[in-house]
C-alpha cells in the first residue's frame, strides 16, 4: 500500500515547539510512506515570536510542500479555498496530528477530511485515550507530547523516540558554517547557550531574575562564553541580563537574538554543553540536537507532557495548587508556579550538568 501511495497530507498545526515534538512522528511518516510527496497542512504563524513549521521542516526532506490556512477559522471563503485545493491536490492518505480539542472535534474535522477526497485517515483521535495523554505508573507521570502522538500513529511502525536520528533536524552544511561564524567571537571557549524569551507572559521567569542567574554562572564558569539566542524583540531584555555576566566575567557575550534562523540557532546549541531557557522553541531545539537543557517551567501545562524529551535533560517545576491552568497571561496568582523557582535551585541543575 505505502509505494503504490503518491501523495500524503500530514495535519499539524502549531509553530516552533509544536514542531519540534512531532519530529520522531515526521520521522516515521517519511519511513513509512518513502516515495510519496508529503504535503503539511498548517497554520499560519500566530505572531512574530512563532516561527511557521517551515522554519524547522525545510531542508529535511520529511516536508515537501505546505498547505497553510488560518487556524480556527470559519470563513466560508477560506474553507472553501482549502477544500478546493486540497481536492485538486487528490491526496490518497491523511496523517492526522491535530491538537486535541475533544472527540467531537476529530470526527469534525474527518468529515472535512473526507469531503476532501481522502479515503485513507491515520492517527485521527476520535476516542478519548487518543485524545489524553496517558499517565506511566512505572514513572508516576504523564507520556510526553511526542510520545501520544507516536501512538496515535502506531499502524505506521514504530516511532523510535529514544533514539536521536529521529530528532534529526538534518541540518546543513551551511548551517553549521553560519553557527561557527557567529560564534567565532568566543572561539575557544565552551559555549553557555542561553534563550530568556517565551511567548506568553505566563512562562516569562523575569528579567531581574535572568540577570542574577548569569552573574552566579559567571562566577562559577569563568572559563565560558555566553550566547544568547531568541526573537530580534528578545535582544535587549537578552542584554539586561547579560549585564550580570559581564560584572563577573571577561569572557565573551554573544547576542544573537534576531540574527539566525531557528535551524541555525540549533547548530548553535549544537556546540553548547547546556541549554538554559524556559518552556519555549529554543528549548526543544536544543533537545533536538542532543544538548542537556535546564528548562525552567510554568505549571500552566500538566508536568512532563511539554518537557525536552530525553534523560539528559534537568527541569525544574513547582506544581502549585493552580497548575494546569493554560494561562497565557497570570495576573491572580501572579505566576506563583514559575516566580517561586529560585536563581540556586537553577544553579544546581546547571552544576548537575557541567559539574
Amino acid at each position: 500500500m505505502a509505494s503504490s501511495t503518491k501523495r500524503v497530507l500530514i495535519y499539524r498545526l502549531g509553530s516552533l515547539g509544536d514542531t519540534l515534538v512531532a519530529m520522531p512522528a515526521f520521522h516515521l511518516i517519511a519511513r513509512a510512506f518513502p516515495d510519496a510527496e508529503r504535503r503539511l497542512l498548517t497554520n499560519f504563524p500566530v505572531n512574530v515570536k512563532a516561527p511557521p513549521a517551515a522554519a524547522i521542516l525545510d531542508n529535511t526532506n520529511l516536508i515537501h510542500r505546505y498547505f497553510r490556512y488560518s487556524a480556527g477559522t470559519r470563513n466560508p471563503r477560506e474553507l472553501f479555498s482549502l477544500w478546493w485545493q486540497l481536492l485538486r491536490w487528490r491526496p490518497q492518505v491523511l496523517i492526522y496530528m491535530g491538537p486535541a480539542r475533544g472527540v467531537e472535534a476529530a470526527h469534525r474535522d474527518a468529515r472535512f477530511f473526507r469531503v476532501c477526497g481522502i479515503s485513507r485517515l491515520i492517527g485521527v483521535p476520535v476516542t478519548d485515550d487518543m485524545q489524553h495523554n496517558r499517565w506511566h505508573e512505572s514513572e508516576q507521570a504523564l507520556e510526553p507530547e511526542g510520545e501520544r502522538l507516536a501512538r496515535n500513529l502506531a499502524e505506521l511502525g514504530n516511532a523510535h523516540l529514544e533514539a536521536p536520528a529521529s530528532w534529526d533536524l538534518h541540518l546543513t552544511e551551511a548551517e553549521h558554517a553560519r553557527a561557527k561564524e557567529v560564534l567565532s567571537p568566543a572561539a575557544g571557549h565552551p559555549i553557555l547557550a542561553v534563550s530568556v524569551g517565551t511567548k506568553v507572559q505566563s512562562k516569562d521567569w523575569g528579567r531581574d531574575n535572568w540577570r542574577a542567574l548569569l552573574h552566579r554562572l559567571a562566577t562559577l564558569y569563568p572559563d565560558h562564553a555566553l550566547a544568547l539566542c531568541g526573537a530580534s524583540e528578545e535582544s535587549e531584555a537578552s542584554e539586561f541580563a547579560a549585564d550580570g555576566w559581564r560584572q563577573n566575567s571577561s569572557s565573551p557575550v554573544v547576542n544573537l537574538c534576531g540574527l539566525l534562523t531557528p535551524r541555525e540557532s540549533a547548530a548553535v546549541f549544537a556546540q553548547a554543553p547546556v541549554f538554559v531557557g524556559h518552556d519555549s522553541g529554543p528549548m526543544h531545539l536544543a533537545a533536538a540536537v542532543q544538548t542537556p537543557c535546564v528548562a525552567i517551567f510554568a505549571a500552566r501545562n500538566k508536568p512532563r507532557v511539554w518537557f525536552p524529551y530525553g534523560k539528559q535533560h534537568r527541569v525544574l517545576y513547582h506544581q502549585t495548587d493552580c497548575w494546569g491552568c493554560g494561562l497565557e497571561t497570570c495576573i491572580v496568582e501572579q505566576k506563583k508556579c514559575l516566580t517561586s523557582i529560585t536563581v540556586e535551585e537553577v544553579v544546581t541543575e546547571v552544576r548537575a550538568i557541567l559539574g
